[in-house]
């Protein structure tokens, strides 16, 4: 419960400090028992490791500041989420519209396609199946309560 709490202030300083930067986002916050907290940014054209060292020493600063952490023993990391951290928000979604993404379902089922459109309420996957002539495109209408996670794939 006591991390929940955290968490809820550490998003606060963070959208605090994000706001006059309309371009950049949080995407999500994390602290390990060790008190180790991972905050993860992203930008709606991607986020720069300047970017996010400069989040990391003003927030560092305001922990320090409050005595977020009554001993003063814990550890930051500020950076963008990656590619295989799966999309956390409506931004992210909105941000990788026409890439190929791997979505898991509820139930455990997958289903993997480009995503071509994304909505208040979910997103239109576009499937292919077979190859020339018996090409077939089908497009997946899937509601986001019906997602466990969403992951960008990479193809080469």
């Amino acid at each position: 419960m006591v991390h929940e709490t955290q968490i809820t202030a550490i998003e606060t300083m963070v959208q605090d400090l994000l706001n006059a930067e309309t371009d950049y986002f949080l995407v999500e916050v994390k602290i390990k028992p060790t008190n180790n907290v991972k905050v993860f940014l992203d930008g709606d054209q991607g986020i720069s490791i300047d970017k996010c060292v400069q989040i990391n020493r003003a927030l560092y600063k305001k922990f320090e500041e409050i005595h977020f952490f009554p001993t003063d023993d814990f550890s930051l990391e500020v950076s963008s989420p990656g590619l295989d951290h799966p999309l956390k928000s409506f931004r992210q979604y909105k941000k990788n519209i026409g890439r190929l993404v791997e979505v898991v379902f509820l139930d455990g089922m997958k289903k993997e396609g480009k995503m071509t459109e994304v909505t208040e309420d979910g997103i239109v996957l576009e499937e292919t199946k077979g190859k020339n002539k018996k090409k077939e495109v089908i497009n997946h209408a899937i509601l986001f309560n019906n997602i466990k996670t969403t992951t960008i794939q990479i193809v080469f």
